[in-house]
């Protein structure tokens, strides 16, 4: 039997009001279907006459074609393809016959439509599916209507509706009548055993048009007569502008327009070349600010912090001070991480066309509902009058969450009165960034009968306290004496979420710390974890922690199991990590070799526990994209600030992971029906202590700073 799932009427309309819904303004929105599959030699149904709207989440056509908006932002996550899946599952049809549109920004139709923190399978899996189920039963009760028979006569299956005598209706012949009837106030969920498209490997929807070119992207936005705008802004952070020469600028041919907003100079062109061309060519004169923001600086300041409690602990278990005094040894590590920029493969852009009484805008950005009151609030207009439609994204990693470029393109279009494509140059991308910010952890614990008898975490972090330790994560519950307190710094560099955030560095940290703890008390790393865990486990009901023991010693075991943990093959050094992250239990073992005398990172080993898996091959990406780029941050990753400007500008100075420096992976899935969790995220963080742990066993050196690649003394 399925779970049923109650909602009233006034529910079910505000998440999903009659409407079709909105198309991309200038994208092709059947570039997502394949009209045929060779494999099969399947034709997909004919193109509707007529499509009816159900609900804001699904329309159908007469012929049976269904289309299924995908409500939010696609940053590579494969949300466009896993949460249409999730309503088809529940709509019963057949997925060959399932058209994916994007949908536009719509509070009234939907909730929380942000691409961040990796919740939107987690958020949207029980609207999705009543979303699919409510149409399901409403053509089921039309087919009932027609045969005069009990709905309970009627079976399902891939759009098609038969009863006990043989005859049969397609949703598509169904469709004009169903929509018609009352929206029912209680649906009946499928039980995930009698899922057939969820657990299912399908194709991405948009691979197709990425592989020959269609316009997906922002950067593929064209629109008659609009123009492209590049922007100069200050140097360094912190500076303003003084004054500004464009003679050079205005001779470039295709320059339209050059002027000044706040700090910043816009240059408008007729096309991108010309008007970073003309960009390059100002000549600007900037104030500077008492400048303090250098590697130097971040290093003491963040070491200042960590060497002291705060005034207000994120939590604190029993009496950590006094369990220290009582303590037989004291152990204690420090780890510091440097700022980091996002490198989105696609840089920052965005089309804005601004009038006197709306403004259009269209691009990729992860919070479109935010940006909306931004914007709102800027142009000095009703929220009613912003239109912002979502385009794919090149990336998002965190860096589109904040709009700043939607800001930018915005108040460009206003003051010059026309429509614009802002487009960000990698220099843009990686001198006036959002970053990831420069933080250090100070961990001590006190032993006491070879145990731990106290645990102390110390953070320091600039711009905000949102990146440290979740303060009821492992190993919450498993020491009795356990503090955490963090020390938000301020600085001019502007910081913000980037992928994993609070976890990317911390889990390195901490996974290296246990590491190392556990050869101090000779006892084996992934057994050290196992016994913590399992004290956690006692009375974990009313220790008010965040995880879950069990699920995290499942995810470890699997992991070791998988890896030959306790019989490695003899010429390779093994390290291990686990952690959780956005909802989602990881545990990886990373296989290091000596090349040449170097160390390689051969294979990592990882296994996953993420609830019900919805599409095994976008699962499967999105961890191994996860530990490639946790992998690649952590042994290459340098970037720092001279004067509050960036010694960095481009790939040629910043080091990013390669092909050759990629292990080959293996993905376990722990199966249960327990409801799923996010995967864009939580692979990564435990790959910098996985490598950290493998790279100290085959080298005898511990690595507390990041890039590796710096502390271990190798050339590149």
């Amino acid at each position: 039997m399925g779970n049923i799932s109650k909602q009233d009427r006034r529910t079910f309309i505000k998440s999903s009001v009659i409407g079709s819904g909105g198309l991309i303004l200038g994208f092709q929105w059947l570039s997502s279907c394949n009209l045929d599959d060779p494999a099969t030699m399947k034709v997909m149904k004919d193109l509707p006459s007529e499509w009816i709207d159900f609900n804001a989440f699904l329309k159908i056509g007469d012929t049976g074609l269904v289309t299924i908006m995908s409500p939010n932002p696609e940053i590579g996550q494969n949300i466009k393809t896993s949460m249409p899946m999730i309503v088809a599952e529940e709509l019963d049809v057949d997925w060959f016959d399932v058209l994916v549109e994007q949908a536009p920004l719509n509070t009234v139709w939907y909730t929380r439509q942000v691409a961040g923190g990796s919740q939107s399978i987690r958020q949207g899996w029980e609207s999705l599916r009543k979303a699919g189920a409510t149409a399901k039963e409403m053509l089921v009760n039309a087919a009932a209507n027609r045969w005069g028979i009990d709905v309970s006569e009627c079976q399902v299956s891939k759009g098609i509706i038969t009863n006990a005598k043989g005859e049969s209706l397609s949703y598509g012949e169904l469709a004009s009548e169903a929509a018609l009837l009352e929206i029912p106030s209680e649906v009946k969920l499928k039980n995930p055993k009698e899922f057939n498209i969820i657990g299912k490997s399908q194709s991405n929807v948009d691979l197709k048009g990425i592989l020959t070119g269609r316009p997906l992207f922002g950067l593929d936005t064209y629109k008659k007569g609009m123009v492209y705008a590049c922007v100069m802004r200050p140097p360094a952070f912190g500076d303003s502008l003084k004054s500004y020469d464009d003679t050079e600028s205005k001779s470039i041919n295709g320059v339209i327009e050059i002027f000044q907003f706040g700090d910043k100079i816009a240059v408008l062109a007729t096309s991108t070349w010309q008007a970073m061309k003309a960009k390059n060519l100002l000549k600007a004169t900037w104030e500077s600010k008492e400048k303090y923001e250098d590697s130097e600086y971040h290093s003491l300041t963040l070491t200042k912090y960590t060497n002291k409690l705060s005034d207000k602990p994120r939590r604190s278990d029993g009496d950590v001070i006094e369990a220290f005094e009582e303590s037989e040894e004291i152990f204690e590590r420090s780890y510091e991480s440097p700022f980091l920029p996002h490198n989105c493969m696609e840089p920052m852009n965005f089309y804005a066309h601004v009038t006197e009484d709306k403004a259009e805008l269209l691009g990729p950005i992860q919070t479109p509902e935010w940006t909306e009151g931004r914007v709102a609030a800027l142009l000095g207009l009703e929220k009613e009058k912003i239109h912002i439609q979502m385009t794919r994204m090149g990336g998002g990693f965190g860096r589109r969450l904040y709009g700043d470029f939607v800001l930018e393109a915005a108040e460009i279009s206003k003051l010059s009165g026309k429509a614009v494509q802002l487009v960000f140059s990698r220099e843009d991308d990686m001198l006036a960034g959002t970053y990831r910010p420069a933080s250090k952890y100070k961990f001590k614990v006190g032993i006491k009968n070879n145990t731990l008898h106290a645990y102390s975490l110390a953070e320091a972090c600039f711009n905000g306290e949102m990146f440290g330790q979740m303060p009821s994560n492992f190993p919450c519950g498993a020491i009795d004496n356990y503090r955490v307190d963090c020390h938000p710094i301020e600085s001019n560099i502007t910081t913000g979420a980037w992928r994993a955030p609070y976890a990317n560095f911390l889990a390195y940290a901490e996974q290296s710390f246990f590491d190392e703890l556990s050869h101090h008390l000779s006892k084996d790393p992934v057994d050290f974890r196992l016994e913590l865990l399992e004290k956690a486990m006692i009375d974990a009901e009313n220790k008010s922690l965040s995880y879950e023991p069990q699920r995290m010693i499942d995810v470890i075991k699997l992991a070791a199991e998988k890896s030959n943990w306790y019989k490695p093959k003899s010429d390779v050094n093994l390290g291990f990590s686990s952690y959780y992250s956005h909802n989602t239990y990881v545990a990886e073992v990373a296989e290091v070799v000596l090349v040449d005398g170097n160390p390689k990172i051969q294979k990592v080993y990882c296994a996953v526990d993420c609830g019900i898996v919805i599409n095994p091959t976008g699962a499967l990406n999105q961890i191994e994209g996860g530990i490639i780029d946790g992998i690649g941050h952590a042994m290459f990753g340098d970037f720092s600030f001279e004067n509050g400007k960036s010694k960095s500008s481009n790939f040629h100075q910043y080091r990013m992971i390669r092909m050759k420096d990629t292990p080959d992976i293996e993905v376990y899935f722990i199966e249960n029906q327990i409801d799923p969790t996010g995967l864009g995220e939580p692979g990564l963080p435990p790959a910098g202590g996985a490598i950290a742990n493998a790279l100290a066993a085959i080298t005898g050196k511990r690595m507390y700073t990041q890039p590796f690649i710096k502390s271990l003394g190798l050339q590149d």
